[in-house]
């Protein structure tokens, strides 16, 4: 995997969640042609840990913290992270981005994005629950690309400022371990009025599932497992 040549650039790449698990590692200096893509990256490392998922849609492809396509060319020095599906302007209006193994706080969110403007403020705030597709839950454990993360619930406010021009946004995200009835997340949003307030609040939240880089393991009666958007997905360790 690693042989070299004069035209060979240096690629670090990192794995999350399921794919790490497959891999047996989390980071691993990869060596590919001059001119390669994401793709080769990915290939070479399948090459290497042949139990690597197979299947590109599974997979999303980022480099330097930012979501790529697979025929993106790399470059030395790059970091390309490969991560599952996950559990999900200048002028920012956001004012707190946070994961953290610290108990979660909804009225230090709800502090946050208060102001004099503010006449509503919305909170939704995610907890673990004893049961899931049908098998009992014991507890959960969460994983992060924790620099990433923050850097999408940044874009996150972005999208919430271009929509609600008044609106402010605070996200935070538990990882580790977490027992049931422990706050997994929280969000809140403040706006002139309640209307702005709760459909900011509620695009937060979708959004930071379908895009924020963080991943959740079920402790059940019957096995671990990944979510992975809609699917459970058995761990291996």
């Amino acid at each position: 995997m690693e042989s070299m040549t004069a035209a060979a650039v240096a690629i670090q790449a990192r794995l999350f969640a399921r794919l790490r698990e497959q891999a047996g590692v989390d980071k691993e200096t990869v060596h590919v042609p001059e001119g390669s893509a994401v793709k080769d990256v990915y290939a070479a490392l399948r090459d290497a840990h042949p139990s690597l998922e197979p299947n590109l849609d599974s997979v999303r492809p980022a480099i330097n913290q930012e979501f790529s396509d697979w025929d993106a060319v790399v470059g030395e020095g790059d970091e390309v992270a490969f991560i599952p599906p996950v559990s999900g302007g200048a002028n920012t209006v956001g004012v707190m981005f946070e994961v953290t193994a610290d108990p979660l706080d909804a009225r230090r969110a709800e502090s946050a994005v208060t102001h004099a403007r503010a006449g509503a403020i919305c909170t939704f705030t995610g907890i673990v629950r004893d049961s899931s597709r049908g098998r009992t839950v014991t507890h959960l454990e969460y994983e992060a690309f924790a620099e990433m993360a923050t850097a999408q619930m940044r874009k996150i406010a972005d999208e919430i400022a271009d929509r609600w021009p008044e609106a402010r946004v605070a996200m935070a995200h538990r990882t580790g371990r977490l027992e049931i009835g422990e706050a997994s997340v929280v969000v809140s949003t403040s706006a002139p009025h309640r209307a702005e307030a709760i459909e900011a609040c509620k695009w937060g939240i979708d959004r930071l599932k379908e895009s924020v880089p963080i991943w959740k393991k079920e402790h059940a009666a019957d096995g671990t497992y990944w979510i992975e958007g809609d699917e459970a997905v058995k761990a291996t360790s």
